[in-house]
C-alpha cells in the first residue's frame, strides 16, 4: 500500500476494512474474467485493466459511497505516480500519466455505475461493465497486435521513448477499439 493510499485509510477507518475487501474481490474477479477471454487479458492497459479499475470503483461505491472510492482511486494513482518517481513496477512495468489518466476515467465511470446501481448484484455490474467496456464507454491505452504501446498516429513508441517518461506520447482510445 503506498503512502496516499495509507493516508486515505487513516482519514477513513471505518471505511478502510470493507475497501481492502472489495479491492481483493476486484483482483479475483478481474483474474476470473481474463480466463473467460470475453475482453483479452491484458491488465496493463487493454480492456481487461479498464475493468479492473472500474469494477473496483464500482464494488466500493456501492458500499463505502462513490466520493470514498474516488478518493481512494486518486490516492491510488498518486502512489503510482510515487512509484514511477522511486522506478518500482505496478503490473510489471513503469506507472506513467497516460496509465494513471486512464485508471482515472475508468474509476469515474465505475464509481457513477456503482451509485446508479447501488443495491445491484456483482454479476449484474459486471454485466454493466462488460457492456460498457464493448460499447466504448471506457479507456484504454492504444496498442497493436504484439503489445507494443502506439501513439495516436499509430506509430510504435519504443521502449527508450517510454523509458522513465512519466509523460509520454502514449493514446487514450474507447474500449471499443480493438
Amino acid at each position: 500500500m503506498s503512502k496516499p493510499e495509507r493516508s486515505w485509510v487513516v482519514f477513513h477507518p471505518f471505511k478502510a476494512k470493507k475497501a481492502y475487501q472489495i479491492s481483493k474481490e476486484a483482483l479475483i474477479t478481474t483474474d476470473s474474467i481474463a480466463n473467460t477471454n470475453t475482453i483479452g487479458n491484458d491488465i496493463n492497459g487493454g480492456q481487461l485493466d479498464a475493468f479492473k479499475h472500474s469494477f473496483w470503483m464500482a464494488r466500493s461505491a456501492q458500499y463505502i459511497g462513490k466520493s470514498a472510492a474516488l478518493g481512494l482511486g486518486k490516492a491510488h494513482e498518486k502512489g503510482n505516480y510515487l512509484s514511477y518517481k522511486k522506478r518500482q513496477l505496478e503490473d510489471g512495468i513503469l506507472p506513467d500519466k497516460p496509465a494513471s489518466d486512464m485508471d482515472l476515467f475508468n474509476n469515474e465511470v465505475g464509481a457513477e455505475l456503482g451509485k446508479k446501481y447501488k443495491t445491484a448484484s456483482k454479476s449484474t455490474l459486471i454485466n454493466y461493465l462488460l457492456d460498457a467496456i464493448l460499447d466504448g464507454k471506457l479507456k484504454m491505452l492504444k496498442k497493436d497486435a504484439a503489445g507494443n504501446f502506439l501513439d495516436c498516429q499509430g506509430q510504435i513508441l519504443s521502449i527508450e521513448a517510454l523509458k522513465g517518461n512519466w509523460e509520454n506520447n502514449k493514446c487514450l482510445i474507447p474500449t471499443h477499439k480493438l
